[in-house]
C-alpha cells in the first residue's frame, strides 16, 4: 500500500488547471500547423495562422489560450494499492481547481444551480470521473471544457438496424448543426455502445486521445478515417468561414451494449481541446 498526501494532490491539480489553460497540447498544435499547410482557403489559412500564434503567445505570456477556461473535467485513475491520506480525494481535487483558477487568473464559469445561475466564484465543483486500476499510482488528467463546443454535442439512441449508416448520418448532422459555434477546426469525440450514460463518457474520453492515433479495432479505425474525410468535405472550414480543415481528428471509443440498443454520443471539442495529466 502506498500513501499519497492530499496536499500533493491539491498542488498537482492546481498546476494542471493552469498548464492546461496556458499550453496547447503538442499533438493539437502540430495538427493545426499541418492543417494550415493543407488549407486551400486564404481566409482559412489566415485563421489557422492566428490560432497558432495565439497558442504560442499563451504559452510565452502564461495567459489562457481562450477566455472560456471551461468546466474542470477531471479523469482519475486510482491504483488499488493507493491510500489517500489527509482527507477525501474529491475534496482535494476541488481545492486544487479552486486554487488553480484563482492563482492562474482563469475565468470562473460554474453556477451552483442550472436554473438559478448564481456563480460559485471559484469554478468548482469539478466533474470527476474515477477508475480503479492496478498498481500504486494515481493518474490525474484535467480537461477544461468550454461551453461553446460542449453545447454543440449530442446523444442519439439509435436502433441497431440503423447500423453504420445511421452512425454516419448522426455524426454529420451534429457537425453541420454545430457549424461555426464549436470554434473550428474541431476534434470529434464519438462514443458508441454501453448505455445512455456510458456512451457520453466514452465520447468525452475520446477527446483526450492523441491526434493521429486510432481505435484498435480496424473496423472502427476505418470508420474514423471515413468520417474525418466526410467532415472535411463539408466546406465549413476554420471558424466556419469556409475551407478544407473543419476537423483535425475524429476519435471513436466503443463498448459492448444491449441487443436492443445502439447508443451514440458525439462530444465536440473546439480547436484548443485542452488536457494535461500527471502521475503521482
Amino acid at each position: 500500500m502506498r500513501s499519497i498526501q492530499v496536499k500533493t494532490i491539491v498542488e498537482a491539480v492546481k498546476e494542471l488547471c493552469m498548464q492546461a489553460n496556458y499550453d496547447l497540447p503538442v499533438d493539437i498544435f502540430n495538427a493545426l500547423q499541418s492543417g494550415k499547410e493543407k488549407e486551400i482557403s486564404p481566409v482559412g489559412q489566415a485563421i489557422l495562422e492566428d490560432i497558432c500564434q495565439n497558442a504560442q503567445l499563451a504559452t510565452t505570456e502564461r495567459m489562457p489560450i481562450c477566455q472560456d477556461t471551461g468546466t474542470a473535467v477531471v479523469f482519475v485513475k486510482i491504483g488499488q494499492e493507493v491510500y489517500i491520506e489527509g482527507g477525501l480525494l474529491k475534496d482535494a481535487i476541488n481545492e486544487g481547481v479552486r486554487q488553480g483558477y484563482k492563482e492562474g487568473y482563469l475565468r470562473k464559469s460554474i453556477v451552483e444551480n442550472p436554473l438559478y445561475r448564481k456563480n460559485t466564484g471559484d469554478n468548482t465543483p469539478a466533474i470527476i470521473h474515477y477508475e480503479i486500476v492496478e498498481g500504486d499510482q494515481l493518474e490525474i488528467m484535467v480537461c477544461p471544457k468550454g461551453g461553446g463546443s460542449e453545447n454543440m454535442s449530442r446523444i442519439y439512441m439509435l436502433k441497431p438496424s440503423q447500423g453504420i449508416e445511421g452512425v454516419k448520418a448522426a455524426v454529420m448532422e451534429t457537425v453541420e448543426l454545430a457549424g461555426p459555434n464549436a470554434c473550428l477546426p474541431m476534434v470529434v469525440g464519438i462514443g458508441i455502445g454501453g448505455n445512455f450514460e456510458m456512451s457520453t463518457l466514452l465520447a468525452k474520453k475520446a477527446l483526450t486521445r492523441e491526434v493521429g492515433t486510432h481505435n484498435r479495432d480496424e473496423r472502427m479505425r476505418e470508420l474514423e478515417e471515413e468520417l474525418f474525410e466526410m467532415i472535411n468535405r463539408t466546406g465549413i472550414g476554420p471558424q466556419g468561414l469556409g475551407g478544407k480543415i473543419t476537423a483535425i481528428a475524429v476519435n471513436i471509443e466503443d463498448y459492448p451494449c444491449h441487443i436492443a440498443s445502439m447508443p451514440l454520443a458525439i462530444n465536440i471539442g473546439c480547436h484548443v481541446n485542452r488536457h494535461k495529466s500527471i502521475k503521482l
